[in-house]
């Protein structure tokens, strides 16, 4: 795959920056010796397993475990009735805000399921085959209830799901309901602003739930040990925000429990929220064992969250000279079986890469019979891009305007202000579409299909706000001048090296110098989640902090060698110097050889709570390929650029958009819960949910714009999650081109091109 790296401005001259190392953690993976969470094993380990309903919407009238209970080989069971009453308090844990009286029912049900997969019983026992096979002699009767299944069928309100749930319209408390809340973002007058336009577009879209299709299951081993203290081996992508989760829900103190993190095969949001680690803890105090569990892929599908399906709407104005004067946004989200959709996050990036003078977005959090849902990558944001990018082409279509003009006419800039009210401060938007119109891609024709197959070419934009929150690193200089770096944020995508890549950059050493290691919760102080977008920001400066307080010290340790006071000492590329004597030098590596003389081990923290990590705009551009015959569509090349402030690691930049171009061609083309009028989900396996590989791809260009986000050192702004956001809409744009019909309706699928393409010709519509 092709890269360009096409800086906006003269660069800061940097000697580890930008490089790309071999990253620390890629011999141990590559070999099969990482130790994932299903690899994890303890001296006298159990085996739990999970009883799920199987119904979307049912009263649980008769729950009867005893015949499980005295099946040889098995320990113990829990329900319901064995969870403690969860306090109703929100928590924050990285991207997700929750209830944790929700949270609590969700992970089993006491006496109602509200959604298909939700656990009823769980079964702890000798080994993982026993204590599957005792799940089948627990006896369940059902009272079968209507399912909720569409965000129109729960505003109806004609079966409410919780009885308790309070729902907020406008600050407005209302009962009886199915919609958690309902917000507006207002600025301007909108009605003013569409009298100014010429030319309005209005549509509605649809889009239905998307997994985040991790290879890795959900896994937990817990031992809750005699002395009242809970320790957690889990795959997780915030080991601190298990912690938080756990005690909320178990109603213990956070002191007493430990989590550490094992490896992760893969999260993108998906594993940030917890499933069975309260299931292990409460069977592994009932037999004093450590109890291990992990998800088969049938219960990651129905059990854990995807993100929302549900219909956005979108109108937009602009004046004859293609300036927009007025859009309107209405999102409607599936929050899945409890509230909190992401349905806030899309709100803030709907209308973000454009400069709106009056504008309106209303957001609608709803409840539906279907699994929680959770956060994928840039949550929120691609469903509401979908449905902006497609009416801005339909503008382009209608003035015969060139889409990149367009974008760039209209594109936010530093002082802007979002329709949610921050103001943006440095950002790369208008440089990152330049560099797509100026990409080869661009340039060149799109030439004629082969055979009467039709082609077309779509371009959109993306933009996720990213986050910031907070992170602790703490660096321990070795004798030997190399250093170790210890962190608590856990690496997804090589935030390992990129983080030992900033320690390296202000300490003067090479990468491959500083040694870093995630940790468990007792062993560094407080990381938020790895998730948006924020660690190689926040995490980052946190090392680079941590590696400006070792300087500190170590010159503290060169003024008692020289017996001077350390005001009087530089550091510079990797060497210690005096101000007023050249004669005095010492290299880094020199000074560590001598701690022991003067003073003792050295060892600094660097912590920090980051407001952002500095707005990331993407655009995208793909050439599409369709068979008239069939719909099938072929992807036949794929453009990305994106400013990402300053790449550290530009290979690992590269995988991040590139990966979250496949991602969003999948939600784009293939990608979809099938439900049943029952609410069951019938294509819950890797067979039948059809995720792109990379025989479904072209090679994806990755145009890397550095506009440096003035929040940090070195510039770094997130880039994790901008790149699925643009792909959907840019599709369907190019579907519009190549067809000549609007799809609405994602994924845009074979059936639903041959409809498309079917209502076009004569006498249907056409």
């Amino acid at each position: 795959m092709t890269t360009t790296e096409k800086p906006s401005e003269p660069p800061q001259e940097f000697k580890v920056i930008g490089t790309r190392p071999i990253r620390h953690d890629g011999l141990d993976k590559v070999l099969g010796r990482a130790i994932y969470g299903a690899d994890f094993k303890l001296p006298g380990l159990i085996w739990g397993a999970v009883l799920r309903s199987p119904h979307a919407h049912a009263r649980i009238k008769r729950l009867d475990t005893s015949k499980a209970a005295k099946t040889l080989g098995v320990v113990a069971v829990m329900t319901g009735a064995d969870m403690p009453e969860a306090e109703a308090i929100e928590l924050e844990t990285g991207e997700e805000v929750t209830n944790m009286t929700y949270a609590s029912d969700k992970l089993m049900a006491r006496d109602k399921v509200v959604y298909k997969g939700h656990p009823v019983a769980a079964v702890a026992a000798s080994d993982q085959n026993t204590a599957i096979e005792a799940l089948k002699l627990i006896e369940v009767e059902y009272d079968v209830l209507k399912p909720v299944l569409t965000v129109d069928d729960a505003r109806a309100g004609t079966t409410i799901i919780h009885s308790d749930l309070v729902g907020k319209d406008l600050g407005e408390e209302v009962r009886n309901t199915n919609v958690a809340d309902h917000f507006r973002h207002e600025t301007g007058d909108t009605a003013v602003g569409f009298a100014k336009a010429t030319t309005i577009v209005e549509r509605s879209f649809e889009l239905t739930m998307v997994h985040q299709g991790y290879i890795e299951p959900h896994n937990a081993t817990v031992m809750w040990k005699p002395d009242g203290k809970i320790e957690v081996w889990t795959s997780t992508q915030g080991a601190f925000g298990v912690r938080s989760s756990l005690a909320a829900i178990l109603r213990v103190p956070e002191t007493d429990i430990k989590v550490t993190p094992l490896e992760i095969g893969g999260g993108f949001g998906g594993k940030i929220g917890i499933y069975l680690e309260p299931l292990c803890a409460i069977l592994s105090r009932k037999t004093g064992r450590p109890v291990k569990m992990v998800m088969d892929r049938k219960s990651v599908f129905e059990a854990t969250g995807p993100t929302p399906g549900g219909r956005v709407r979108v109108k937009m104005g602009v004046n004859d000279q293609g300036e927009i004067t007025a859009a309107e946004a209405d999102l409607h989200y599936e929050a899945g079986a409890y509230p909190g959709s992401p349905v806030g996050a899309g709100a803030m990036c709907a209308f973000a890469c454009y400069r709106i003078p009056n504008a309106r977005v209303d957001g609608w959090d709803i409840v539906v019979n279907k699994p929680k849902t959770s956060a994928y990558r840039a949550p929120g944001a691609t469903q509401a891009a979908f449905a902006v990018e497609s009416v801005v082409d339909e503008i382009c279509l209608e003035l015969g305007m060139d889409p990149i003009e367009f974008r760039l006419l209209n594109g936010t800039h530093e002082g802007d202000r979002r329709t949610d009210g921050p103001v943006f401060p440095r950002i790369g938007n208008l440089e990152q579409l330049q560099a797509l119109k100026e990409s080869s891609h661009y340039q060149a024709p799109l030439g004629t299909g082969p055979e009467g197959k039709l082609r077309g070419r779509g371009v959109a934009n993306g933009f996720w706000f990213n986050g910031g929150m907070q992170s602790c690193v703490t660096i321990n200089v070795n004798n030997d001048g190399e250093v170790g770096l210890v962190e608590g944020s856990i690496d997804i995508g090589g935030s390992r090296t990129s983080i030992a890549m900033q320690a390296a950059e202000v300490l003067g050493l090479r990468a491959e110098e500083v040694h870093p290691v995630v940790v468990d919760t007792d062993s560094v102080g407080y990381n938020d989640v790895t998730g948006g977008s924020r660690t190689t920001n926040a995490t980052g400066y946190a090392a680079y902090i941590a590696a400006q307080n070792v300087i500190s010290g170590m010159k503290e340790r060169a003024a008692l060698l020289w017996e001077i006071k350390a005001d009087d000492i530089d550091f510079d590329d990797g060497v210690f110097l005096s101000k007023s004597d050249s004669e005095l030098k010492i290299s880094f590596k020199e000074l560590a050889g001598k701690l022991a003389e003067t003073g003792g081990p050295l060892s600094a923290s660097g912590s920090i709570r980051q407001r952002g990590s500095g707005g990331g705009f993407g655009a995208h551009l793909v050439d599409v390929e369709v068979d008239p015959q069939t719909g099938k569509v072929d992807v036949i090349r794929y453009t990305v650029t994106q400013d990402v402030g300053k790449a550290i690691h530009p290979s690992y930049v590269e995988g991040q958009m590139q990966g979250g171009a496949t991602q969003g061609l999948g939600w784009a083309l293939n990608e979809e819960y099938f439900w049943n009028d029952e609410g069951s989900m019938e294509n819950s396996t890797f067979l039948d949910y059809r995720m792109p590989t990379a025989l479904d791809l072209p090679m994806i260009d990755a145009i890397i714009v550095e506009v440096p986000n003035p929040t940090h050192p070195f510039g770094v702004r997130g880039v994790g999650e901008t790149p699925i956001v643009a792909p959907v809409g840019a599709v369907g744009n190019a579907l519009r081109d190549a067809i000549g019909v609007r799809l609405t309706q994602a994924p845009m699928r074979p059936s639903r091109v041959l409809a498309a393409l079917k209502a076009k010709e004569p006498g249907n519509g056409g």
